[in-house]
C-alpha cells in the first residue's frame, strides 16, 4: 500500500478536493442526499467540522477543521467514499483491473489536500470553493449554486432589510461616516 506524505496537524484546518473517476459524470449532483448522508455518517464516527463546502457534479470541494486528538483525514475520506459507493449502482464499462480489484471505480483512488496555514489562506481557499461552480462552467455566478455553503450563507442575508436606497451626502462628515459603519456593522451581525 502507498504511503503517501502527508501534513498531519491536530486542530487543523484543510481544504480537500475529491473527483470522481469519470470527469463528465453528474453523479454527485444526482445522489447529492446520499453524499450528504455518507458525510454526516462519517462525521458521527469520527467528528470533524465542515467550514464551506461545494458540491459539483464529479467533484467535492470542502475545507474541514479537525479535532485536536484526531488528524487523519484520509481515514475519513475512505469512509465517506466508500460508504457512497456501495450505495450506487455499478458504473457501465468499468475497467478488468477494477473488476479484478472488485471495485467500483466511482471515485479517484486519490485526493488532493492542503493545509490552511493563516486568515489569508483560509480566504483564498474559502473563495475557491465560492467560485467553483463559475470556474465550472455551470453558472455566471458562483453565489447561485444551491450545492455550495456560499449559496447558503448568501440565503441567510436578509437583503429587504438592507437599506441600499438612502441618500448618499456628496461631501460626508465623520459623524455621517460614522453612522454608515455602525449601520453596517449592525446588518453584518
Amino acid at each position: 500500500m502507498t504511503n503517501y506524505r502527508r501534513l498531519r496537524v491536530p486542530s487543523g484546518t484543510y481544504y480537500f478536493s475529491a473527483c470522481l473517476a469519470d470527469p463528465d459524470s453528474t453523479l454527485l449532483a444526482d445522489e447529492v442526499g446520499l453524499l450528504r448522508h455518507a458525510v454526516r455518517l462519517c462525521q458521527k464516527q469520527r467528528p470533524f467540522v465542515i467550514n464551506a463546502a461545494v458540491i459539483l457534479p464529479a467533484q467535492v470541494q470542502m475545507i474541514w477543521t479537525l479535532p485536536d486528538d484526531d488528524a487523519d483525514y484520509s481515514a475519513r475520506w475512505r469512509q465517506i467514499k466508500s460508504t457512497f459507493s456501495r450505495h450506487v449502482p455499478m458504473p457501465l464499462g468499468r475497467h478488468a483491473s477494477l473488476r479484478k480489484r472488485g471495485e467500483k471505480g466511482i471515485w479517484q483512488r486519490r485526493f488532493w489536500e492542503h493545509h490552511i496555514r493563516d486568515a489569508d489562506d483560509y480566504a483564498l481557499h474559502d473563495h475557491l470553493i465560492a467560485t467553483a461552480p463559475l470556474r465550472a462552467g455551470l453558472l455566471r455566478d458562483g453565489g447561485d449554486w444551491p450545492l455550495c455553503s456560499a449559496y447558503k450563507r448568501r440565503m441567510r442575508f436578509n437583503a429587504s432589510s438592507a437599506r441600499t436606497t438612502d441618500q448618499v451626502p456628496s461631501n460626508p462628515d465623520s459623524k455621517a461616516v460614522e453612522n454608515a459603519i455602525q449601520m453596517a456593522w449592525n446588518y453584518a451581525t
